[in-house]
């Protein structure tokens, strides 16, 4: 069996930045074992899998060790992948996901992401990540993962891991975001995964459901620029709507192949 293969890096607008993804459109599913074995052997944080219904496109994201709820950087991905690869004929994509219909306009080669608002809660810091991390937040909430509010983004960038002590806990399918006010945006993040293979995620688009209405309501304003300073940086641009969120950025396709299976 031969199946096409894109990697792109998404939310950046050069190679090498932002958060690489790979996609593989099928003609139809393949068992989720297969899916999983493939993910693992392209050996990035998220691999992006869709079959074409035609009204609808089903999208399906997998990390090299589960299948997730929701990724924004996979799914921009994909939308680049139609659009400018397989010749997409619209402007506005609407995937079905495990977290509902997805709305993805493009316009002027910016991708726009409609996701849900995942406004996260008052929480208390489990003891074993607050033994991982080297300086202690003054903030904590949670939604689908744990939200680290910090005073500075110098404190962001200095922010370290002890990942055999980080490892000990499970957030299935969450993470650890990390956050604060930006010095050149109106906020930055950083996001970390217990368990998984690639420990601190580039660019995360879904982090960005829960960071976007915080920082909404903490700066009182609805449109707000983001970065997330990964050692490969990612810029992502939002919207508040209440109970939506509306997440752009641009992407590069890396590479164009084909993978074989017997």
């Amino acid at each position: 069996m031969k199946l096409n293969l894109c990697q792109i890096d998404a939310f950046t607008n050069t190679v090498f930045g932002g958060n690489p993804a790979c996609v593989v459109p099928l003609n139809e599913w393949l068992s989720d074992d297969l899916l999983l074995k493939i993910t693992r052997e392209n050996a990035v944080a998220e691999t992006a899998f869709f079959v074409d219904k035609g009204d609808k496109i089903h999208l399906r994201w997998f990390t090299p060790e589960i299948e997730m709820d929701l990724c924004g950087h996979a799914t921009l991905a994909t939308a680049h992948c139609l659009k400018t690869i397989l010749n997409y004929p619209k402007n506005k994509i609407v995937f079905e996901t495990l977290s509902g219909d997805l709305t993805v306009l493009m316009k002027n080669d910016f991708y726009f992401l409609d996701f849900p608002s995942r406004m996260p809660l008052i929480s208390k810091l489990p003891e074993i990540i607050e033994k991982s991390l080297n300086i202690q937040p003054k903030e904590v909430l949670k939604s689908r993962d744990y939200v680290l509010v910090y005073d500075s983004e110098e404190d962001i960038k200095n922010i370290k891991i002890d990942r055999q002590i980080f490892d000990q806990i499970n957030l299935d399918p969450g993470g650890v975001i990390v956050t604060s006010k930006g010095n050149d945006c109106d906020f930055v993040s950083r996001f970390f995964t217990p368990q998984a293979s690639i420990l601190e995620d580039p660019v995360t688009g879904s982090a960005h459901c829960s960071l976007i209405p915080f920082w909404a309501n903490k700066l009182n304003k609805k449109s707000l620029s983001a970065m997330q300073i990964s050692e490969r940086i990612g810029t992502l641009n939002c919207l508040d709507k209440n109970d939506r969120v509306i997440i752009s950025g641009q992407a590069k396709t890396y590479s164009i192949g084909s993978l074989y299976i017997n």
